[in-house]
Formats: structure tokens, sequence, C-alpha cells
């Protein structure tokens, strides 16, 4: 496994993060004690979930499964860098959501709880609060640090703007600010390149694109159920049914799966610490660990760019 600074800070990640947001729904707890012991045997350090994943299960299943996966062996948490989010609803109550202090403060210490853990690696805003003054997302932040209840923060779901923003006001208070951002970015959503990852690099965040495989439409075959054969799915295939068949063809001769090549891909982009991936078992974990070691040369990188073109970077790309 390869290992990368997150963002400017001295935390080492695994170049493959293990997501978790089908914990619970659509993975059993066996299943997913499976997938996250396999991927510690394989050297996957970085554990993504969030406050509300749990689906049908229940907000704060996700994080459960974790703490109690967590609990068996005191080694595991020494060596995981556990990341997890808040911002969404926890219940139906209307302050049990968003970014106030407030909700921060009574939402990290709910997750410390079901994590069983005394602190949080990598503290994330999931999506941006417009009416939340950044001011006091910051003095939330500030105070858990210093309750050594989180070590880092990170954004999820920002725009360039909002990331200046938030680390303008936290370097002028003499704060570390953000270190990273998890927003969507594959070979067919590309626009983080317009102006989130620029602000990263220029800020030095790490960028964890998440859905890496757009859904599944870069993923090997098209299976026999689950999301991939829903008509949404399938229209999406069809309407991109000449890129995906070009980029299956390259995919061939270079021998590797495509999902394994659009991970990779990723990783060979300036700015990105390390990918989510999301196994649904250990056959499928299996499947892809191997993807930090897969080098495309320049060549293979030029003829990707022109299957899925690149949108440019701001300013650059739309104003002179």
């Amino acid at each position: 496994m390869h290992y990368r600074q997150l963002g400017r800070s001295g935390l080492k990640v695994s170049a493959l993060c293990l997501g978790t947001m089908n914990f619970g729904s659509r993975t059993s707890p066996k299943e997913a004690f499976e997938i996250l012991s396999g991927a510690m045997d394989a050297g996957i350090n970085f554990i993504d979930t969030a406050d509300q994943y749990g689906g049908d299960s229940g907000v704060g299943t996700t994080e459960t499964i974790i703490g109690q996966w967590l609990a068996k062996d005191s080694a595991r948490r020494h060596s995981a860098v556990v990341a997890t989010k808040v911002h969404e609803p926890m219940s139906d109550d209307i302050n049990d959501r968003g970014l106030s202090a407030r909700h921060i403060q009574m939402a990290c210490d709910a997750s410390l709880k079901r994590l069983q853990v005394e602190h949080i690696d990598l503290y994330q805003m999931h999506h941006i609060d417009r009416a939340t003054p950044i001011d006091e997302i910051w003095q939330a932040m500030d105070r858990l640090y210093q309750q050594g209840k989180i070590t880092y923060v990170g954004s999820s779901n920002f725009p360039g703007w909002a990331i200046a923003q938030a680390n303008e006001r936290a370097l002028a208070q003499q704060r570390m600010g953000l270190v990273s951002e998890q927003g969507l970015y594959n070979l067919l959503e590309r626009r983080a390149e317009l102006e989130v990852l620029p602000a990263c690099r220029e800020y030095g965040l790490g960028l964890i694109p998440w859905s890496p495989l757009a859904g599944g439409l870069l993923a090997t075959g098209s299976g026999s159920s689950g999301r991939r054969q829903t008509p949404a799915m399938q229209q999406a295939r069809q309407a991109r049914a000449e890129q995906l068949q070009a980029f299956q063809t390259l995919c061939d001769d270079l021998g590797h799966v495509p999902s394994n090549v659009a991970l990779a891909w990723l990783l060979h982009q300036p700015g990105v610490a390390a990918t989510i991936i999301g196994p649904g078992s250990i056959e499928q974990l299996q499947g892809v660990v191997e993807v930090p070691e897969l080098k495309l040369d320049q060549e293979t990188l030029d003829k990707i760019d022109e299957i899925f073109p690149p949108c440019g970077a701001a300013p650059e790309a739309y104003a002179w």
C-alpha cells in the first residue's frame, strides 16, 4: 500500500480510503467486519464514515458498526485514521442538523460514543451550511480541538470559494484550517478541476474523491442486479455508450479492468490525497487493493483525456 500526506498536514493516509456508507444498510455487520479487517490487513489505514450513514437501519448505524469492530482489538484504533462527518439531519429536531456550534458539539460527542473512541482524527463538514457564520463554525471546531475530541478538520462537497473563505478566516486567526476536501470527482464528472482542485492545491488541502466509479458506470461489467441495473443507470450507460466502449478498449489494451484504471487515474491527479473505495464484499476489496501500484504513463493519461475531456482550471478555463 502507498501512503500520502493528507494535504499540508503531517498525517499519512493510505492512497485508498475505505468508504463505509453501505455498512448496516446493504452490508451486514458480519460482512462489514470482514471488509474492515481485510482492508487493514492490506495496509489501508484510512476509514471514512458519517454520522448519518445507516440507511433503513437508522442514522448512526454505520458508526456503531465501526465502533464495535474497533473495540475488538485496541491495536486497530492505534493504526486506523478515523474520519467522520457532521451536518446531515439526525432526527426531526430542527436543531439536530447543520453546522451550528450547538449541533457540532452534540454531534461530535454522539459520534465519539458510537465509534467508541476518545478522538476523531478527521472531522469533516458534510455539506456547506449557508445559515451559519464561518466564525461560529471555527469557534465550535476550536472547542473540540481544545477538548481533545478532534485532530484535523476537513470539508466535503464545498465549492472552491467556500474552501477559500474557510481557510482565509482560519489563517487570519492563526488556525490551521481545513486540511482536506471530500468531493465528487471521477472521469465522467470532472468539474472539480475548474475551481475545487485549484483551491485545494492553493490552500494545501488533500482532495478525497467520492463516487470514483460514477455510481458504477466506470466499473467492470454491467452486473445482473443492484443499482447498475436501475433504469436511471441503464439510461446513463446508454448515453455514455461510445465513451465507455472506448475506455473499455483502452483498458483491455492495458490489461486492467476499467474500475481499477479509473481509480488509478484519480491517484495520478495533482492534489488527490486518497480515493474512496466502497467494496461490498471481501472479494471486491481484494480486487482493488493493488490499484496504488498501477502506473499510467503520459501517453495513457493523454488517451484518457481524449475519451473524457478535462474541464480545465479556473480562471483560465473561462476568464482572460
